[in-house]
C-alpha cells in the first residue's frame, strides 16, 4: 500500500493544502487522475469544487469515485458524517480493496483518522448515531491529527487532547500516534515515514508517551512488549 495521511490541509502561516502540496506532489508522482471523496462535509458539491479548483494549481484533475482515478483523496471534515457515509453507500470495503491493491491514498485530518483501525481517536462530536467505528486499517495503530500539546499558560480547565487519549488506552490496546499539524505519515511498502518539521507523539497503555522524530518510524504493535 501506498499512504500518506496529512494532519490537516489548513497549517498556521500557509494557504490551504500549501503546507502538504510539495509531498503530496512527490507522493503522487505521475498521477494525474485523483479520486476526491468529500463526505466529511455537509455540502459535497461545493467541497468538491473547492478541492478541483485548489488540485487544479498542481495540474491534477479531481474525478468521482466511481470514475479510473490514479489516486485517491479523503478529505477532511466530521469524521462521524465521512465514515457513516461511506457506509451507507458501501464505499468502505470498495475503497478499501482499491488502496489494498495499490492506489495510491492521500487522507487529510479526517480522511487520516479513517486510515487506522477504527476512528475512535477523532476530535470531532458525534454528528451521527448507529454506525460502526470500523475504519479502513491500513495502518495497525490509531491517529490523532491536529494532535495540540497542553498550554500551561491556558485557564482552559477541560480534558486535554493527552488526557482523551490516555482515556482512549484504558480501554483500548492499540497505540496512538498523536500527529500535530504541518506533519503527515507516508506509508510505502510496509515502511513508515514522519514527514515535516515537528516530531509526532506516540502514546501507548500503562506508558508515559514519547517523541518521534521525522524520519523512518517503527509504530509498536498492540502485543509488542516494547
Amino acid at each position: 500500500m501506498r499512504l500518506l495521511l496529512i494532519s490537516s490541509s489548513n497549517v498556521h502561516g500557509y494557504g490551504y493544502l500549501d503546507h502538504p502540496e510539495p509531498f503530496m506532489r512527490e507522493f503522487l508522482g505521475d498521477a494525474r487522475r485523483v479520486a476526491f471523496v468529500p463526505f466529511a462535509a455537509h455540502d459535497h458539491d461545493a467541497y468538491t469544487t473547492k478541492i478541483r479548483d485548489r488540485l487544479a494549481k498542481m495540474n491534477l484533475e479531481v474525478v468521482s469515485i466511481e470514475d479510473h482515478a490514479d489516486a485517491i483523496f479523503v478529505g477532511g471534515g466530521n469524521t462521524f458524517r465521512l465514515l457513516k457515509t461511506l457506509y451507507d453507500r458501501d464505499l468502505l470495503a470498495a475503497i478499501r480493496d482499491r488502496v489494498r491493491a495499490g492506489l495510491p491514498y492521500l487522507g487529510s485530518s479526517a480522511g487520516t483518522v479513517i486510515a487506522a483501525p477504527t476512528m475512535q481517536t477523532t476530535n470531532d462530536g458525534g454528528s451521527t448515531i448507529g454506525m460502526s467505528f470500523a475504519s479502513f486499517n491500513f495502518v495497525d495503530y490509531q491517529i490523532n491529527p491536529h494532535y495540540l500539546d497542553p498550554d500551561p499558560q491556558s485557564t482552559h480547565r477541560g480534558e486535554t487532547r493527552e488526557e482523551r487519549i490516555r482515556e482512549y488506552l484504558e480501554e483500548n490496546e492499540g497505540p496512538v500516534v498523536g500527529l500535530r499539524e504541518g506533519s503527515m505519515l507516508r506509508v510505502e511498502n510496509g515502511v513508515t515515514t514522519l514527514l515535516g518539521e515537528k516530531t509526532a507523539r506516540l502514546f501507548r497503555r500503562e506508558q508515559e508517551p514519547i517523541e518521534i522524530e521525522p524520519g523512518l518510524i517503527s509504530v509498536p504493535s498492540a502485543s509488542s512488549a516494547d
